[in-house]
């Protein structure tokens, strides 16, 4: 009897000293970050891995007692892998929040996996205003997917529209006719990107002569400029991912096109130039900048780990929304004591919906002086120069973007094609 009641008493003793050290162990939150890190647009998946790794660093991997794994969700910029990897991620990883993606049809497809699992996703690059009428056909459900990194193109595209109509105003731009020929990828993205920029163009006088959209991995433009060069088309403008957009832009000047031309998305990847060279010369886009010293360190940062300078709108948004992630993830645990996917969720409806949480340039972003979330733009931030703002580009021959728009931002003027 005496050693029955000595192997019980070690064995509570065993319980006693294990419980806590099981505990400790357990603390771990697991953060999905979702990506093209393979497929076609590798580059950006790439910047994305490294600017959520240098994020990370920076708290060690480490929020209060709770230790941080990251696990890679490769979308491949394909809906059908995105919702295979994403699943496989929540149901054999156990992936409490991810943060990010880049492909609008990816983001809409990953919209029904974490509601059905109840895991919050938070600032996909994804802008297409699909996923806005999704989330509003069902905000309750679809709170899990509610805080976009990336705005609809319309709030955004007319920043285009004022740059052109100052320049023909002020006279430094005289094209015959007000012509817009619109093009795009075939895609979520490419579709909302065209469609707001022929809504808001139609809208102020100019003529839509076209509409052409073309398979993801197209690369041979030649037809199309012809048809364009011989229309003499004032405007040519819309989103192609590299290397369509390098290969149309260098097909241009090739056959002669005198077209003042929006590329927008041109400069999402850090080696854009080296793909597509001085035909860069006098193409619009919109960029986000790193302008600030903070913002300036951070690049040096990643050229020096990386040999390569980042896209703003890749890794520097990847980076923004990981610590936005952070500052959730933090408020989670100083609010509930702990947390989980369905604390999570609850500070990003209570909190971040309501403008009450933000993240701010004081707090440690590096793009944009405040990501402010409001009842009134969810799922979207709000857009302006005090929140979340592109600034219009115009490229040189060497690849760089001078400021041309707004006007109180501007660095250089406007140059005709």
């Amino acid at each position: 009897m005496k050693k029955l009641w000595l192997l019980v008493g070690l064995a509570v003793l065993a319980l006693a000293i294990s419980a806590p050290y099981a505990a400790a162990q357990g603390k771990v939150l697991k953060v999905g970050v979702q990506g093209p890190f393979t497929g076609p647009i590798a580059l950006t998946g790439q910047e994305f891995k490294v600017s959520a790794e240098m994020a990370m660093e920076n708290i060690g991997y480490k929020i209060g007692d709770y230790k941080i794994e990251i696990v890679w969700i490769d979308d491949q910029c394909d809906p059908a892998k995105a919702t295979a990897a994403f699943s496989e991620a929540i149901d054999k990883q156990g992936v409490d929040v991810a943060v990010m993606n880049f492909c609008s049809s990816v983001g809409i497809a990953v919209m029904d996996v974490v509601a059905d699992a109840k895991v919050p996703h938070m600032f996909g690059g994804a802008a297409t205003e699909l996923m806005n009428q999704k989330y509003r056909s069902n905000p309750e459900r679809y709170a899990y997917a509610s805080i976009k990194g990336w705005p609809v193109p319309a709030t955004l595209m007319q920043g285009y529209l004022g740059a052109l109509e100052e320049a023909i105003a002020k006279g430094t731009w005289k094209p015959a006719k007000k012509t817009f020929a619109i093009f795009g990828e075939d895609t979520d993205w490419g579709r909302s990107c065209g469609g707001a920029l022929k809504d808001l163009f139609a809208q102020n006088g100019w003529e839509i002569i076209s509409e052409d959209y073309f398979p993801f991995t197209q690369t041979d433009y030649y037809s199309l400029l012809n048809r364009w060069r011989s229309q003499n088309v004032a405007l040519i403008g819309g989103t192609l991912q590299h290397p369509g957009i390098a290969a149309m832009i260098k097909q241009a000047q090739e056959v002669g096109l005198k077209s003042m031309i929006i590329a927008d998305g041109m400069g999402w990847v850090g080696n854009w130039f080296e793909l597509i060279g001085p035909s860069t010369d006098k193409v619009l886009d919109m960029i986000p900048q790193l302008v600030t010293p903070e913002a300036k360190a951070w690049a040096a940062k990643f050229e020096a780990r990386t040999g390569g300078k980042p896209s703003p709108s890749a890794g520097g948004l990847a980076y923004d929304g990981t610590n936005l992630l952070i500052k959730v993830l933090n408020r989670t645990l100083e609010k509930h004591g702990k947390i989980d996917s369905e604390s999570i969720k609850e500070v990003i409806v209570s909190e971040l919906h309501t403008g009450k949480l933000t993240f701010t340039r004081a707090e440690g972003a590096i793009l944009m002086n405040a990501y402010v979330y409001t009842p009134e733009t969810i799922p979207d931030p709000v857009v302006g120069p005090e929140g979340y703002f592109f600034p219009v580009l115009q490229y040189d021959d060497s690849g760089t973007g001078h400021i041309i728009y707004p006007p109180f931002v501007a660095t250089t003027d406007f140059r005709a094609p």
